[in-house]
């Protein structure tokens, strides 16, 4: 549904990109002491946390921490995400190796995502056949699979398994030494990359079974609690994000790039998704999303003003849906799969379950 973020009239035209470029540009400076701040507060919170994982005395309280380590390393994600994008502080060697840092935690290999994400995701949002992330089938192509792999798509877009779909079709297919099928071009920073991570992964599972010798614990309980689970919270938040962040029944998908190109996808093919409690904030304001899309370059410490701008500026083309688990669980049930002739949403018999969605 488009909600409009003012009242009042039809909803303006969409200016051309540079025009709104320009209105963000006084709002979009870039602060290295900001940035690493962010970033060693969440190095700690994160130590803490983990530290916390494993040297609780109460098993359930262990859990929380490990859950609660899985959400900070969503957070570390965010910052490298901004990083990624040359967001994060004015000088680009240090957002590469401060992103290749804050994605660690997170098993991301930077190079990797920075072609994935900037180049695919960014440069053809909601293009079929170019933006993979969360990228809806036609009912023809769903009848077309196997049944084991028809039963997968029904997992992944139950509502409950955001976690698994990242893990299985974005990171483990994408990103981790990615096969020439998802990853034609072959560079030795992508493994480079991917092998730093697995380095990574590799110190952090051998501390945690150091640590479970050191203070007599299982070692198969503090590797689950220190580090499966809080990959798997993380993969749950990013899997979570990324779907909200596109798939919406206000929300078109494209199969025809001119007419793709004509629909302003940097505006008309994102949410910004509200809360009533501090959760965007405690994300880095990565649901300010539609502001991320117009204009890669805004910090995440400037994305709220540069929404609440872009709202202000044109309402009623901003997609803004605050959330409620009802409203997710509609979603879910609604968006099946897309008919791209209709331009709406189907469920799973390709029947329409959204009304047209317009340009």
């Amino acid at each position: 549904m488009m909600i409009p973020a003012s009242c009042g009239g039809a909803p303006a035209a969409i200016p051309h990109r540079k025009e709104i470029r320009a209105w963000m540009a006084p709002i979009a400076s870039r602060s290295t002491p900001l940035a690493l701040a962010l970033t060693l507060a969440d190095l700690l919170f994160f130590l803490l946390s983990l530290g916390i994982a494993v040297l609780a005395s109460h098993p359930a309280v262990q859990l929380l921490a490990g859950c609660v380590t899985g959400f900070v390393i969503a957070r570390l994600f965010i910052l490298g995400h901004d990083a990624c994008h040359q967001a994060f502080t004015p000088h680009r060697r240090l957002n590469r190796w401060l992103g290749r840092l804050v994605f660690l935690p997170s098993l991301t290999p930077y190079s990797l995502w920075e072609v994935g994400h900037n180049v695919v995701h960014h440069g053809y949002t909601n293009l079929k056949g170019f933006d993979f992330v969360w990228e809806p089938r036609t009912l023809a192509e769903y009848q077309a699979l196997p049944r084991w792999r028809r039963v997968l798509e029904r997992v992944y877009r139950s509502g409950w398994a955001p976690w698994l779909y990242y893990l299985v079709e974005i990171w483990w297919a994408r990103l981790l030494f990615p096969s020439r099928r998802h990853m034609p071009t072959r560079r030795a920073v992508f493994t480079a990359d991917g092998l730093l991570v697995c380095a990574f992964a590799a110190l952090w599972v051998a501390a945690l079974v150091a640590a479970a010798d050191a203070t007599g614990q299982s070692a198969w309980w503090l590797v689950s609690v220190g580090f499966v689970l809080p990959f798997v919270v993380w993969n749950g938040f990013i899997g979570f994000v990324v779907y909200v962040h596109h798939t919406h029944q206000g929300v078109a998908w494209h199969q025809d790039k001119k007419r793709w190109a004509v629909a302003q996808p940097f505006v008309s093919t994102t949410v910004h998704l509200t809360f009533r409690s501090a959760m965007g904030s405690a994300l880095h304001h990565i649901m300010e999303h539609t502001a991320h899309h117009v204009d890669m370059s805004v910090p995440l410490y400037r994305l709220k003003r540069a929404q609440w701008l872009l709202e202000q500026r044109m309402p009623g083309r901003i997609v803004v849906q605050p959330f409620s688990w009802r409203w997710y669980v509609r979603t879910a049930r609604a968006c099946k799969l897309y008919d791209y002739e209709r331009q709406c949403w189907t469920d799973w018999h390709g029947r329409a379950t959204s009304p047209p969605v317009a340009a």
